[in-house]
């Protein structure tokens, strides 16, 4: 990472608080540019987010009284490491949690139908997606990584626990459109507060107020069958009890094992009786002692000793999806969509695909840096219509995904036939690349151009996430994760993939266009970057070049390439890389020509937005024009 732009601090590099170890006041502000209800993982990805940007004030709050302790989600995937990591805590989630690298298939015994054995024990597939692997971490700890990241922004920002919201009312033609009324927990007793705000985001759950405000309803249906989930400390002769295991049993139901964290922590989701019409997983008053007992019977003859209970639940499987995740049918025009919902505010399923709390946090990771660009007035309202547009595409084929999982689970050893693979097993091979959270694909819109040059760079697919990419950095031939770069900023990439050209410096092509961009008014840095303001504080130019770092004098490179910024203009070496083996080879990997080069633009939330022929320098501008407010010229 880079500091000390701003002059030489000691300490921790990551705290950029401007008031450390303060408290909150009793009394919350009157007015904030976002306010957001609810702290767990959608609205503390979203505090995480916003805490970034020092002009933006944002209060967040919850009703409990305190952070989440223990229980409820652990799965956390590659695609969610990665947005950990342009936070600068994904090696701390590592260090604690647990790593998923193989699983294992287990079925009745064709000879004893009462009994199990294993079908299979293979490597885990999620790990070729991405280059962390898919984890699991209590819940809590994920909340603790993102409040210590919201303390430590540019806004120190906290939570205010112990506040509810009440209600809503929206008066458009007010700078603060959003009157939330609010209610807080005190000594003295409930005390109630007016809060104004320009935009509002319910991160408050399945049964969110927010959305009830909104006049909005979750759509859809149980699946009417119920699980129950535990987190474990126990004893047992079960072979493959520190692997990602699925059990099907003919007789006693489905039960899935997650190993858990610290080594002897494990996670149970065991299968129970079907509900009937209109019945509730509550009235069947489940104990733990009732669940304890199905995973025994479950594993037979393997036995199971409980020694400590951590958490445990009841559910019931159902799917649930909001029409849509804003309030673009009330809004005015001019301003776009003022109110927003996040994360089970909108959409509701199983747990068991681990996909929760990560599709949470990606509906918020896609919605910070829209809401941030508006607020500050870099883009028009209309961009935030593209959250709703974009994340509910996702949301659907989460919906549709469970669904047919929950279907399978249920299913799961109903016959007693040898097969080689069950349907539920080859399900959730083929479900890899989902579950790893990396092949989300947005479609067109104004900040995704999927009718640019893609045959530039077959690799970088337009609408999709960035990929990860090794290389070395040119200034000290340092190898890093490219990704590293990309960090949760609100900031745009433009990287150039230069042509094959003389050792010591940028091609002709790649000259002339750093020209432009550093000189033409029609340069979107030049209109989209204020005045007073660090060349790269909205669009981050970056440059791939295809030769050896040796063969590159740093101080040969364009100005843009080792820009000076900050209050001292102290000079910026991280600008430049170079492929960690040979040139043209690694190029292929990516499908661009060494001979051609290409433009890649990248999204604040590191999707691949455009991709564009280094002459191309006119679309470049008119694509940048389409969503950003010029800030001169």
């Amino acid at each position: 990472m880079d500091y000390h732009l701003e002059g030489y601090q000691p300490g921790n590099p990551r705290n950029r608080s401007p008031h450390p170890g303060r408290t909150l006041p009793e009394q919350l502000p009157a007015t904030a540019d976002v306010l957001i209800v609810g702290c767990g993982p959608a609205g503390l990805m979203l505090g995480a987010q916003l805490a970034q940007f020092a002009d933006l004030s944002t209060v967040i709050i919850d009703q409990k009284q305190g952070p989440l302790e223990v229980g409820q989600a652990d799965g956390i995937s590659g695609r969610s490491l990665e947005i950990f990591d342009a936070f600068g805590f994904s090696n701390r989630v590592l260090e604690e949690a647990y790593q998923l690298r193989a699983i294992s298939f287990w079925r009745h015994d064709a000879k004893e139908p009462t009994q199990i054995k294993r079908h299979e024990k293979r490597a885990d597939g999620r790990s070729q997606f991405s280059h962390f692997p898919h984890v699991v971490l209590n819940q809590a700890r994920v909340h603790d990584f993102l409040l210590e990241t919201m303390a430590n922004g540019p806004t120190g920002l906290l939570p205010h626990y112990g506040v509810s919201f009440q209600s809503l009312a929206i008066e458009p033609q007010d700078h603060h459109p959003i009157k939330a009324e609010l209610q807080r927990a005190t000594a003295d007793g409930l005390r109630q507060q007016s809060l104004e705000a320009r935009y509002l985001v319910g991160c408050d759950g399945a049964h969110s107020r927010v959305r009830r405000a909104m006049g909005l309803e979750l759509e859809g249906d149980s699946h009417r069958q119920g699980w129950g989930v535990m987190d474990l400390l126990l004893v047992t002769d079960f072979p493959d009890i520190r692997l990602k295991t699925v059990v099907e049993s003919a007789r006693e139901g489905t039960l899935m094992i997650i190993p858990r964290e610290g080594g002897h922590l494990v996670r149970f989701y065991v299968e129970l009786d079907q509900l009937a019409h209109g019945e509730r997983i509550q009235e069947r008053n489940i104990t733990l002692e009732n669940l304890v007992a199905a995973a025994q019977r479950i594993l037979y003859p393997y036995t199971l000793t409980v020694k400590q209970v951590a958490w445990w639940s009841v559910y019931e499987v159902g799917q649930r999806l909001c029409p849509v995740f804003d309030n673009r049918n009330s809004a005015p025009t001019q301003r776009g969509p003022t109110v927003f919902i996040v994360g089970d505010a909108c959409h509701t399923h199983s747990p068991k695909a681990g996909q929760g709390m990560n599709i949470s946090m990606h509906d918020s990771f896609n919605l910070g840096w829209k809401l941030a660009a508006v607020a500050q007035g870099k883009s028009s309202g209309d961009l935030l219509l593209s959250y709703s547009d974009e994340r509910h595409a996702i949301a659907r084929e989460l919906i549709d995904f469970d669904r047919h999982f929950a279907s399978l689970f249920s299913e799961a050893g109903r016959s007693e036939e040898t097969l080689d693979t069950s349907a539920l097993q080859e399900a959730l091979i083929r479900a890899d690349g989902f579950v790893s959270g990396t092949t989300s694909e947005y479609g067109q819109s104004p900040t995704i151009d999927r009718a640019s040059a893609q045959w530039c760079a077959g690799g970088l697919e337009i609408g999709k996430r960035f990929p990860p990419l090794t290389l070395l950095r040119a200034v000290d031939a340092c190898p890093l994760q490219f990704k590293q770069k990309l960090l949760a900023d609100g900031r745009w990439r433009l990287v150039v993939f230069d042509r094959l050209s003389p050792p010591s410096g940028l091609s002709d092509a790649s000259g002339q266009f750093l020209d432009w961009l550093g000189d033409s008014p029609d340069s979107p840095l030049q209109k989209h970057t204020p005045e007073g303001t660090d060349i790269d504080s909205v669009i981050e130019l970056l440059a791939v070049l295809p030769r050896d770092f040796r063969g590159i004098e740093f101080t040969d490179l364009p100005p843009l390439l080792q820009p000076c910024k900050g209050k001292l203009a102290l000079r910026d070496y991280g600008k430049v890389f170079c492929p960690p083996s040979n040139p043209v080879a690694w190029y292929a990997t990516l499908g661009i020509d060494p001979d051609l080069g290409c433009l890649a633009v990248v999204r604040p939330d590191q999707h691949v937005a455009a991709v564009f022929a280094l002459t191309e320098w006119h679309a470049l501008a008119r694509f940048f024009a389409g969503f950003m407010t010029p800030t001169h010229g």
